[in-house]
This record gives C-alpha cells, sequence and structure tokens, in this order.
C-alpha cells in the first residue's frame, strides 16, 4: 500500500457557516495550506486534524511478526541428539563387524555386533520417546515416501535392526553351551544359513544410516541446518566413524582394535574438515555466533578440542591399552558434544529472526549485484 499528501488531507471545519459553500479558489488554496502541515504529520497519527478518532493501536516496528520468531523451532529435547549419537555408533559397528568378520577377528567381530544391537536399540527407544507413543513409530511404516527423510530413515533403521538380529543370533549361538547347541540345531543351521546375506546387508546399510540424519536435519527451514546442507553429512558420517573407533578402542585390547584405530582416524579427518567448511559457511552468511557463544558453543569447542586430542593419542597410542583406551572415550565424548552443539546451535538460530531473514538478504544482493533476473526471484529494487 503506498500513500501519498493528499491522504493527510481534511476539509478545514473552522469558520464555515450553514449553507455557506467556499470558492474554488478558497478551497484550492486551503487543500495546499493543508498539504503543507501535513507534511509536518504523521499518516493516521493523533495530529491528523479533523475530527478523526484516534489510532486503535501504536505505530508498528516490525522486528518481527508479534515479537515471535518468523519460524517456529523444532520442539526437540535431549532424546534427538542421543538418538542421532547412538545411531552413528550403530551404523559404524555394523561396518567395523563386516570387516572383522572377513579378516578373522573374533572377539572385535563379536563385541561390534553386540555394540550395533545395543545401539539401534536403543536409538528406536529413544525415537520412541520423542514421538511419545510406540504406534506412532509403526504408522510411519504404513507406506513409502522416497521424498520424505523420516520416512526413508525410518525404513533403514528397521531393516539395519533386521539384519543386526541376524548376526547378533549368529553370536549368541555360538556362545551357548554345547547342550543347548544340540537342541536349538535346525534354528542354529537356519541362522547360519542367514548370516551371511545378513553381514553384508548390515554393511550396506550402515553407512546410510548414520548420513540420514543429516539429511533429515538439512530439510527443515532450520537457518544453521539448511545452509550446512553441502557439509552435514560429510560431519555426521566422520562423527559416527570417530564415536565408532573410540568405543571399540575402548572395549576390545590393542591387538585386536587395529581397525578401530583406523576406522577413528578417518573419522577424525573427515570431522575436522566438515566442521571447518561448515564454521566458513556459517561465518559467511553470519549466522555462526550460536556456534561460537553459549552452551552450544562451548560443547563444540570442547568436542573439536577432544577430536584432537583423541586423534593424536590413537596415532600415537602403539601398544599401550591405558592410552589407546583414554583417547578413544575422549573420541567418543567429542562425538556427542558434536551432536548435541549442532542441534542446539540449530534450534537457536530458529529462535532468532535476524538468522532467518539475514541470509536471504545477503543472497538477494548478491543477484542484485550480478544481475540475475533469469527467474521468479524479485532482484531489481
Amino acid at each position: 500500500m503506498t500513500t501519498s499528501p493528499f491522504d493527510d488531507y481534511r476539509p478545514p471545519e473552522e469558520g464555515r457557516r450553514r449553507g455557506h459553500r467556499p470558492s474554488v479558489s478558497a478551497s484550492v488554496s486551503g487543500v495546499a495550506r493543508d498539504l503543507t502541515k501535513g507534511a509536518r504529520r504523521g499518516w493516521l497519527s493523533r495530529e491528523g486534524g479533523g475530527r478523526r478518532e484516534a489510532p486503535a493501536v501504536p505505530d508498528a516496528e516490525f522486528s518481527s511478526y508479534y515479537g515471535q520468531p518468523v519460524i517456529k523451532p523444532v520442539p526437540w529435547k535431549h532424546e534427538i541428539p542421543a538418538y542421532l549419537f547412538v545411531g552413528g555408533v550403530a551404523a559404524g559397528s555394523g561396518l567395523l563387524a563386516t570387516g572383522a568378520a572377513a579378516t578373522g577377528l573374533d572377539v572385535l567381530r563379536r563385541r561390534t555386533r553386540f555394540t550395533a544391537m545395543v545401539g539401534v536399540g536403543a536409538s528406536g527407544a529413544f525415537l520412541v520417546a520423542d514421538l511419545g507413543r510406540p504406534e506412532r513409530f509403526l504408522n510411519m511404516m504404513r507406506t513409502v515416501k522416497l521424498t520424505s527423510p523420516m520416512s526413508v530413515g525410518t525404513w533403514i533403521l528397521s531393516a539395519y535392526a533386521a539384519f543386526s538380529g541376524v548376526t547378533t543370533a549368529v553370536e549368541v549361538s555360538r556362545m551357548a553351551p554345547s547342550g543347548l547347541q544340540r537342541a536349538l540345531a535346525p534354528l542354529a543351521r537356519l541362522l547360519e544359513t542367514a548370516h551371511a546375506p545378513a553381514a553384508v546387508g548390515q554393511a550396506l546399510f550402515g553407512p546410510p544410516l548414520a548420513a540420514y540424519t543429516s539429511v533429515l536435519l538439512s530439510g527443515t527451514v532450520t537457518p544453521l541446518w539448511f545452509e550446512s546442507r553441502r557439509d552435514l553429512p560429510f560431519l555426521f558420517a566422520g562423527s559416527a566413524a570417530l564415536a565408532t573407533g573410540g568405543v571399540h578402542m575402548v572395549l576390545n585390547p590393542v591387538t585386536q582394535a587395529g581397525p578401530a584405530r583406523r576406522f577413528a582416524l578417518m573419522g577424525v579427518a573427515a570431522d575436522l574438515v566438515a566442521m571447518h567448511r561448515l564454521e566458513g559457511r556459517a561465518e559467511d552468511l553470519e549466522i555462526d555466533e550460536p556456534m561460537r557463544e553459549g552452551r552450544a558453543g562451548t560443547k563444540l569447542r570442547l568436542a573439536k578440542a577432544l577430536t584432537i586430542t583423541g586423534g593424536l593419542g590413537t596415532l600415537f597410542a602403539g601398544r599401550s591399552r591405558f592410552v589407546a583406551a583414554a583417547s578413544g572415550a575422549a573420541l567418543t565424548a567429542a562425538s556427542a558434544l558434536t551432536r548435541f552443539g549442532i542441534v542446539e546451535a540449530g534450534i537457536e538460530t530458529a529462535q532468532d529472526p535476524k538468522y532467518t531473514v539475514g541470509p536471504q538478504k545477503r543472497r538477494l544482493d548478491d543477484r542484485r549485484r550480478e544481475g540475475r533476473v533469469d527467474d521468479s526471484i524479485v532482484t531489481v529494487r
């Protein structure tokens, strides 16, 4: 809506007599005089003149819509970042288990499979706790919607849990007493038949389980997650790898934990590079403040310090069981802090309107400078 000085004009009422009609010249001069006064009056203000009523509401200041955020922050509590963390450990453990089975590392294979099963079970528990009722999880499995990361992720989690259940059952049957093994021989033969396909399926579904949650986050309108959509999958995959390696450096002897150490070092490198790129992109868009300050900033700084410390310890641990376990614990804590920090920082960017509007304005200014007018985005003032 546009206004002009004519919107402030009201016919003068002083000095008018019943039946008196002012001349045309007097009306024109009156309009000019009132327009000159109207330049000093606010439109629809209390000094508007005439017999108009006072405005019903004060002048609006458009910082946000009635003081509320532009977008609605997700109502997530601690269950979701915990789900992201344990899901990453479960996914990485499945990969390690398949490699250990192929290389004959029996202790590592058994413990990674048990960890994968416990992790995927905890993931489901955290997810159901966030949903509120177990049947909501089952309702998501009534259909497959490829355009929905939540729908696809539900099926990935369920398939991985099924494969992990088979491999874990194989390990349990192998550990059973000989008498029980003879009694359950038909079931044991069936499990051994399904063992190899289940191990392959566990390895194939592990990477999607570790990374799909990043797509779930970046598919929202939360500014930090959306703007980090190119780097967040690499960050989550690296974080899952270093956490998995850290957990199994703690749980396994150094003679069996060689693949876990190498896996952890790969995760450290991927995590640090992805976090560096993510921070640079957020700084360019001026949405990096929640990652540097407050509780989320503290978690992310501590996570980076633990990642570097644990990585160096892993690299130079040698045959020291104590150094390996301490480094593994540091990496595991770093991964958990990264997940919690990213979730909290993202929610904070959704609560403050400047993080929503700022990147949009900067992109629009860039398009104007480039002269891009090839789509429906308004690029001219």
